[in-house]
């Protein structure tokens, strides 16, 4: 995974960098104010920074990064915080009693704010991990659903083909042509992640011509597909179960059979319907609500959009629907 730009090794170093000058700026910045109020009495123009105030500002970001990278990983936990808390204590101890009380403030504050950071970058750096480990975990089981889908697919074509031979049929040479196609877009496509929507369209109407081949008068089937969808991607095969299903349950003991496919695409969003007619009396209630290939499609949905999709089915009789939504950002 591709780290934040707020997360280069760059620009850690430069806010790091303007932090500390901010911090050494201060006291130079907060003096005029400082003395217009306590002292408005002319005064003499500051001389320059003492080497004291040198020595003290740069002891200051050693506890600081010594904190940060040494007592914090080594001491701050469940079991050893009242270690962290009893070195800095015996060092509060020995500064107001033995060397300097007028660190003490500056010491606590840099403390804090030296836990705070390591803290903040170790929860940063945790969620960080965490998202690339889940990512990590979710290809695999992608390509295992997305195998998956591909035998059921090629088992309804090959089944297409075998019947325009045997009727030898004049369309058996296109339908070859659009078949190629189709494995081409499976072999050489359907691998990457993400594929411009328009090329999945142009899949989903080869598949359907094929289908409307094998069928022809017999079904009726209505075909509206935004075949202009801009420049939106989305994951192969993702679309494809939907319309398998709608001609493997639409057809058969069914009267007057129809298919309905729609897609539109607006503005950031794309909405994906398909509807066929069903007969309830033919006992497959269960495998028309979860047939092959649907049941994957909703556990890749889930996987890759969570909260961004919106799968809705319906099989109020006659009809048999899938409404599918997905927000691209």
């Amino acid at each position: 995974m591709k780290n934040a730009w707020y997360q280069r090794t760059w620009v850690v170093v430069l806010l790091q960098i303007a932090f500390w000058v901010l911090f050494i700026s201060l006291p130079f910045l907060l003096s005029p104010v400082f003395n217009q109020v306590h002292h408005p009495a002319p005064k003499k123009p500051h001389s320059g920074t003492s080497p004291w105030d040198i020595a003290v500002t740069l002891v200051m970001i050693g506890v600081f990064y010594l904190n940060a990278y040494v007592l914090v990983p080594r001491l701050l936990s469940h079991r050893t915080f009242w270690r962290f808390a009893g070195v800095h204590s015996l060092i509060l101890v020995l500064l107001g009693t033995l060397v300097f009380p007028f660190l003490i403030f500056p010491y606590v504050m840099i403390i804090a704010m030296s836990t705070a950071y390591k803290l903040i970058v170790d929860r940063m750096r945790a969620e960080r991990l965490g998202k690339e480990k889940e990512n990590e975990n979710l290809k695999p089981e992608l390509s295992l659903l997305r195998s998956q889908v591909n035998p059921h697919f090629m088992f309804n074509v090959l089944n297409n083909m075998v019947a325009l031979a045997r009727k030898k049929s004049p369309d058996l040479e296109s339908s070859l042509i659009k078949l190629s196609s189709l494995m081409r877009y499976m072999l050489y496509e359907a691998d990457e992640d993400k594929v411009p929507l328009e090329k999945e369209l142009e899949y989903l109407q080869s598949y359907i011509d094929l289908q409307q081949q094998r069928f022809g008068r017999n079904m009726k089937v209505a075909v509206d597909l935004d075949m202009d969808p801009g420049q939106f991607q989305i994951e192969p095969m993702l679309l494809i179960p939907f319309v398998e299903n709608a001609f493997k349950h639409g057809t058969g003991m069914i009267e007057d059979p129809e298919i309905s496919i729609r897609m539109e695409v607006d503005a950031n969003q794309m909405k994906f319907t398909v509807r066929n007619k069903f007969n309830p009396a033919a006992g497959d209630q269960k495998d028309r609500g979860s047939g092959i290939g649907l049941a994957n499609v909703r556990r890749r949905l889930n996987l890759l959009y969570g909260t961004r999709q919106r799968l809705e089915i319906s099989d109020a009789a006659p009809w048999f629907s899938v409404t599918l939504q997905i927000r691209f950002s």
